[in-house]
């Protein structure tokens, strides 16, 4: 029998509690409400060489329906080392269906933390990791939260010089539309590989009256920066609380960059609970895989 909202919330309430004794103030609650959390892990407690901040959101199907939407925040953190530490958690939550995984996801950090510590790597500079860290921080908890405009800026550094090439408007594909209880879920997607594209892209999106009248238009996308080896990605919720941060999740464990996704709601006055999370990443995953 699937478990119920109520067993699911107390399973998720137990295991907060165990994971806040186990690791005392390391643990951080970063917004109750929304079921944002912080670990901060290390290789040793005496003098950390290596030291990263795993943050979490608890989504409402976790842990028996959904994985946690995470983010894994350290400055030496890139391409590479990004990659094959997310593909192992990937791994335990897969092995693990259904199961409280999050005790299981630090200990791992804390393994390849170790490796590093024991290997032969110069460790980072100290002085650079905490600053960059405490920059960081206040920033990545609004992940799910932020409208493009607040990362402008930043992103700037990321662009390329052809601004010509930049201002072509990238080829939109849109996927096959999903219904269910009068509500319809369609995605569209274009390649884009600066942030001035994707917000040419939105525009024309928004030009067109049906996508301009949709409930939600839920949107992610994920560039890589060849130069810095480091991932440009934002997301939108449009009212559609946490959708972005789940659909850019999607977005992760597939593995895509240098694209934009967009999903598109329109809403048909029966409310769908948690189906709704479920069509908003088949649209996407669907259009990813055409």
């Amino acid at each position: 029998m699937a478990a119920s909202d109520t067993e699911r919330a107390q399973q998720q309430i137990d295991e907060i509690e165990a994971l806040s004794s186990i690791y005392g103030d390391d643990w951080c609650v970063v917004d109750e409400d929304e079921k944002i959390y912080c670990i901060k892990i290390s290789d040793c407690l005496d003098q950390p060489k290596w030291t990263l901040c795993l943050q979490v959101i608890l989504p409402p199907g976790y842990p028996t329906a959904e994985p946690p939407i995470y983010q894994l925040n350290a400055p030496w953190l890139r391409g590479q080392d990004y990659t094959e530490l997310a593909n192992s958690l990937e791994e335990i939550y897969v092995q693990n269906l259904g199961e409280s995984i999050l005790y299981l996801w630090v200990e791992k950090i804390r393994e390849v933390l170790v490796e590093k510590a024991q290997s032969s790597e110069p460790e980072p500079d100290i002085k650079k990791t905490t600053e960059e860290v405490d920059e960081d921080d206040g920033d990545d908890f609004l992940l799910d939260y932020q409208p493009i405009q607040e990362d402008q800026i930043k992103m700037l550094n990321c662009m390329t010089s052809e601004s010509q090439e930049d201002e072509e408007l990238p080829p939109i594909h849109h996927g096959n539309p999903i219904t269910d209880r009068r509500s319809t879920f369609q995605a569209h997607l274009a390649p884009v590989v600066t942030t001035r594209q994707v917000k040419r892209v939105l525009e024309k999106l928004y030009e067109n009256k049906k996508i301009a009248s949709a409930t939600h238009n839920i949107y992610a996308y994920r560039i890589y920066c060849e130069d810095k080896q480091t991932f440009l990605q934002d997301c939108e919720d449009d009212g559609e609380t946490a959708a972005g941060g789940r659909l850019l999740h999607l977005m992760q464990i597939l593995n895509v960059h240098n694209v934009l996704v967009v999903v598109s709601r329109w809403y048909g006055g029966i409310l769908l609970g948690p189906d709704r999370f479920k069509h908003i990443n088949n649209c996407a995953r669907n259009v990813l895989v055409e």
